[in-house]
């Protein structure tokens, strides 16, 4: 994606993007301009291949990944909770590989079973993240940081914004349950860098 493109779709996120999923949705999260990316040499990221599948062996987690896109409100799509096993790639994110912040979303759990990012709370810094692409290749990142935050505090720069090298997000619900609510108060936010 041209760098300029990137920048205004980073833009547009930072004024919309809110996390939702059925029972795991993440509060509105205050409108924020990202930072500008570091003046470092630009990293060459992959060329565009659409993600077709997700492996994290640490925690056991293996899914095909479908396209999600923007719900009629302005928040981001999720896989349907009856179906928690599923994971999907944020299509208005870069693809796995490209320069930027290539953003996978997961349940937690759904339709009374446990989802595909159950135990992401358990991946830890120097875990891999490994994503088959449609060109065939795959993507490997390394985590970098795990962030379980609250969602009325969700970090829509961090997650969504200007990156200069390929990485990735893993994001999903945690915390403590709200009954009431029906909803999780917090999200888990794995990061990861691609080996080069």
């Amino acid at each position: 994606m041209p760098r300029r493109r990137f920048g205004l779709f980073a833009l547009l996120l930072a004024l919309v993007a809110t996390f939702a999923l059925s029972g795991c949705g993440a509060e509105s999260t205050p409108a924020r301009q990202p930072a500008a990316p570091a003046s470092a040499a630009p990293v060459v990221g992959l060329a565009r291949s659409v993600p077709v599948s997700l492996d994290v062996p640490s925690i056991d987690a293996h899914s095909s990944l479908v396209s999600l896109g923007l719900n009629a409100d302005k928040t981001v799509q999720v896989p349907p909770v009856t179906e928690p096993l599923q994971a999907g790639w944020y299509s208005n994110s870069p693809t796995p590989g490209q320069v930027g912040p290539a953003v996978v979303l997961g349940h937690i759990d759904g339709n009374h079973q446990k989802g595909i990012f159950w135990r992401l709370h358990e991946v830890k810094k120097g875990d891999q993240v490994v994503i088959g692409r449609q060109d065939g290749s795959k993507a490997t990142f390394t985590v970098t940081k795990v962030d379980q935050i609250a969602k009325k505090e969700f970090p829509t720069e961090a997650v969504y914004g200007n990156t200069t090298d390929p990485q990735i997000r893993l994001i999903t619900c945690g915390g403590a349950f709200d009954a009431a609510a029906h909803s999780y108060l917090d999200n888990i936010i794995v990061y990861g860098s691609l080996n080069t």
